[in-house]
């Protein structure tokens, strides 16, 4: 069955992988870094100040993605995840969502349980292959390089929202 994307009420995003390349650097100081794509982050933005819901489940915990999230507007960090579909479920619960009003984008095995459940699913062009036949969206570009924009923009434009944002930047003078 094709994903009806004007029921999308809220994005899921896993982080290393979909919102970051995968690569995690530590300086000599033993201090973790991460790289985010500022395209991806203005999707995100968008989606939010239109009124499109945005959380973070991730499996590992970093206050770098704390910082990036909170920067964006986004509302819902859920870290250190081991069971992604109890953090969805408790999101569902909160805002009184169904699974139809969700869209998620992962790239690894431990997102195929929320993938199985969520309406609409994307996934980043160097995911795992065992993720394939869950999505229904393929990015482009590989994560960490506009993948999320991608997938988000894809929502944006079936719900007319894209037109408006365009347009709202159109009009600035």
């Amino acid at each position: 069955m094709k994903p009806n994307l004007k029921d999308i009420k809220i994005i899921i995003l896993d982080v290393d992988g979909t919102m970051t390349d995968g690569k995690i650097s530590y300086d000599n100081n033993n201090i973790e870094t991460k790289s985010f794509n500022v395209k991806d982050g203005m999707a995100i933005a968008q989606a939010i100040k239109y009124g499109i819901k945005v959380a973070i489940i991730t499996g590992r915990n970093s206050k770098i993605v704390e910082n990036r999230g909170s920067e964006l507007g986004i509302l819902d960090i859920y870290q250190g995840v081991g069971n992604k579909i109890e953090i969805l479920d408790r999101l569902l619960e909160k805002y009184n969502y169904e699974y139809k009003n969700v869209a998620y984008m992962g790239d690894d095995i431990n997102d195929i349980p929320p993938m199985m459940r969520a309406n609409y699913v994307g996934i980043t062009a160097d995911a795992v292959s065992d993720i394939e036949e869950f999505a229904d969206f393929k990015s482009i570009y590989n994560g960490g390089y506009g993948a999320v924009r991608e997938f988000i923009e894809t929502i944006l434009r079936a719900n007319g929202i894209w037109s408006k944002i365009i347009e709202s930047y159109r009009s600035k003078k």
